[in-house]
């Protein structure tokens, strides 16, 4: 287990009663709640972080691929266009 440091943290009585009461119902004791429930914290922020970016990335490649798709339909017409041209040569 990693190093463990001693921390002064001042929190209202409201909410250390609080704290004290979910530790106590979880057979935990106040260091074990506060510990817990920053790891919680942190994960959650971790996991915003990386939804915020993949959210980030799936609208950049949005754009991409409509610039791909508007490329490609005209490409295509331009194909279309062509061999029907031929076509109509050969009636």
């Amino acid at each position: 287990m990693a190093q463990q440091r001693k921390i002064l943290v001042s929190l209202s009585d409201t909410l250390l009663k609080e704290a004290d009461t979910i530790a106590k119902n979880n057979n935990m004791n106040r260091s074990e709640f506060i510990r817990s429930a920053m790891k919680l914290y942190i994960r959650e922020q971790k996991k915003a972080s990386l939804y915020d970016k993949m959210k980030k990335g799936y609208l950049e490649m949005a754009d991409i691929n409509l610039r791909l798709a508007d490329e490609c339909y005209l490409t295509d017409c331009e194909q279309l266009y062509n061999y029907e041209a031929k076509l109509s040569e050969c009636e």
